[in-house]
């Protein structure tokens, strides 16, 4: 089965929760604070690996979770970094952000890696917060939360040849012939409903992946039938090998279905127009066709497209051989890839962002009698507290107050005794400066 769509979760692992602990020597009476530094949360890593072909193995398999850091240790060691996992997927595979719909990768090339969900950062032991002041903090941060979110993937086929073009106009007997790929073949409309690939062996030393790609209809750009299924894998191919139909089976025009197909192809991806396109025209054994095939000559010529045309018949090869020469001719003379916008870096950049703590912004709105406080920063904070150590709700709370969450409060009318929620926390507003 060939899968080319998945949903999956993915989420790096939470950092280390540093640790309260003191020096304990003997003849040290008074040792300071030796608590260590938690280890970093594992990364989830999408890596292509050209030995895959499909989405299959995230049909059974759907959530991907990093490891962990360590938790700090005595004498102010840090806890170890977690190690990241490795996802592997084939070549064309398309990531994309369930929430926002935004492409957050673009992967073609083997052993190419994205950051898609970053571990967090582990938290800090007590010796980190020494001070004059306070020589001897009970104070620890719990481990940063990792990135975590519901990707989508799509796989767009890599391939140097598609081929397009009505259903039943003979595209997968093109490919059973030259090739060993075996796709399914029968008389009734839309028996390819997957992509099906072949390696096609023109002489020693000169091949080419060929893609037989399910037949498209008039409306696919919009999603008529599986138009969007259909569509994306065309994007990766070098080379457009457009077949007609010359018998004109059930009275169809072939320079008619020859116009909507491009049209279907432009108004999906206005840059398949550039696409180099051979034009392939197909069950020449009919006694018809001749004729058909100079209609569809003359047609073309009037509309001033030139583009030679290679006569075939896939069931009896004739014509075989001097088009797969032509291909591999083509092929050779073009970039080896398509174009495809480079995304990773934008990707990472993104990803990363997430992790900083330059914006210090933060809304207040109220609920009934409930003053809720939302900003990255202070719920960030509030996630890494340990409000069981003293010392550490002090800290909290200076550092709100520093950041100016109480004077908005109290401007906003929040009174003594009031509930104030940050994330999932609670908490009692004080006067007390």
């Amino acid at each position: 089965m060939f899968v080319d769509k998945a949903k999956i979760f993915v989420k790096g692992g939470d950092g280390g929760d540093g640790l309260v602990s003191y020096r304990r020597e003997a003849h040290v009476p008074l040792g300071g604070p030796a608590g260590g530094d938690g280890g970093k949360g594992g990364d989830v890593i999408f890596r292509v690996d050209e030995g895959l072909r499909t989405l299959m193995d995230f049909r059974y398999q759907k959530h991907f979770k990093a490891p962990r850091g360590e938790k700090g240790k005595t004498k102010n060691m840090h806890g170890a970094n977690a190690e990241d996992m490795i996802v592997r997927v084939p070549p064309g595979t398309v990531v994309i952000d369930d929430d926002t719909n935004e492409i957050l990768a673009d992967m073609t090339v083997h052993g190419q890696e994205v950051v898609i969900a970053r571990g967090g950062r582990g938290g800090r032991g007590n010796s980190r917060f020494a001070s004059a002041a306070n020589p001897a903090p009970e104070i620890a941060e719990k481990g940063e939360e990792g990135v975590e979110r519901w990707v989508v993937l799509e796989l767009k086929v890599m391939a140097d040849v598609g081929l397009v073009g009505f259903p039943s106009v003979g595209k997968s007997t093109l490919l059973s012939v030259v090739s060993a790929a075996r796709p399914k073949i029968a008389s009734y409309h839309f028996t390819t409903l997957t992509p099906n690939l072949g390696v096609v062996e023109v002489e020693e030393g000169r091949s080419f992946v060929m893609a037989d790609l399910p037949g498209l209809i008039e409306g696919a750009h919009e999603g008529v039938g599986l138009g969007h299924e259909f569509l994306r894998h065309i994007e990766r191919t070098r080379v457009i090998v457009h077949v007609v139909d010359m018998s004109a089976a059930e009275g169809r025009d072939p320079y008619e279905d020859y116009v909507k197909i491009n049209d279907e192809l432009r108004l999906y991806n206005v840059r398949l127009e550039e696409r180099p396109q051979l034009i392939v025209a197909n069950k020449m054994d009919v006694p018809e066709a001749e004729e058909h095939l100079r209609e569809f000559r003359a047609k073309l010529a009037a509309d001033g497209v030139d583009r030679r045309i290679y006569p075939i018949s896939a069931a009896t090869k004739q014509g075989i051989q001097e088009l797969l020469y032509a291909v591999a001719d083509l092929l050779e003379s073009i970039p080896a890839a398509p174009p495809v916008e480079e995304l990773a870096e934008v990707a990472e950049r993104k990803i990363y962002r997430l992790e900083q703590d330059d914006d210090d912004s933060f809304t207040i709105r109220r609920e009934n009698d409930v003053f809720i406080v939302e900003g990255a920063a202070v719920e960030r904070l509030a996630k890494r507290t340990d409000f069981n150590r003293y010392d550490s709700a002090v800290r909290f709370a200076n550092i709100l107050r520093k950041m100016g969450v109480d004077n908005e409060l109290r401007r906003r009318g929040a009174v003594d005794g009031q509930t104030i929620r940050i994330g999932e926390l609670e908490f009692e507003f004080s006067e007390k400066e």
